[in-house]
């Protein structure tokens, strides 16, 4: 009996490195991929901004990725609002076996490690927060980010892709939280990228959000609003 349950139990770790191994070798390929188009739009975006007259920026996106899936989106909602952006890094939850055990362990937490740990977004108007959906709730940094940061009289965009599925209760919890920190408004954006092996490309992900949020457009109301009031 005993050397049974020894077996089940070595059939089980087994069982998980397999899918461990398989899942980071994913992701490792797509934090590749989403990289080179990451740089890419950090230098057109450098590049616009030297040849333009500067003014202050209106809108910030605040982004935490793993593997740069949802950081491909927040720098496209970034470039197409000329909004700054400033990106979240959690040392627990790097790419490898580890920080994917960690992220799957930690997964339901609001609170986590970040760096930076606070950034002063007073002088914006909006505020885009991009994350990963992890086991149906936006990851743990974007929710230790929401707890860290005063958002009076700020709009509040909440940006997530994933795998399946969100629950809307997470989201709910969410909006909650940024309320309490003084937000006026809060909206949710999220595009389904599809299960790991069979996921549309970065690209794909791009279109399909524009597709769904006229983002520049809704930004232009937000703005005629503010002008009126």
């Amino acid at each position: 009996m005993i050397r049974l349950f020894l077996m089940l139990l070595l059939a089980l770790a087994l069982i998980l490195f397999v899918v461990a191994f398989v899942v980071t070798r994913i992701e490792n390929a797509q934090d590749a991929a989403n990289h080179v188009l990451r740089n890419h739009a950090l230098k057109h975006d450098d590049l616009k901004h030297h040849s333009a007259s500067e003014k202050p920026r209106n809108v910030a996106v605040v982004v935490f990725s793993r593997s740069g899936n949802t950081g491909v989106l927040a720098d496209h909602i970034a470039e197409t609002l000329d909004a700054d952006v400033h990106e979240l890094v959690a040392n627990d939850y790097q790419l490898g076996m580890v920080g994917w055990i960690n992220a799957l362990s930690d997964a339901r937490n609001d609170f986590a490690d970040i760096t930076p740990n606070h950034i002063d977004v007073s002088r914006y108007d909006t505020v885009y927060l991009g994350s990963p959906i992890w086991l149906y709730s936006p990851a743990p940094p974007i929710w230790q980010f929401a707890n860290n940061t005063d958002f009076t009289n700020k709009h509040v965009v909440l940006v997530n892709t994933f795998n399946s599925q969100f629950k809307q209760h997470f989201i709910d919890e969410f909006e909650a939280l940024v309320r309490s920190k003084g937000a006026i408004s809060f909206a949710h954006q999220y595009v389904k990228r599809g299960r790991m092996g069979s996921q549309m490309s970065s690209q794909e992900l791009i279109q399909r959000f524009d597709e769904k949020y006229n983002t520049k457009r809704i930004n232009d109301r937000a703005g005629e609003r503010d002008e009126q009031q």
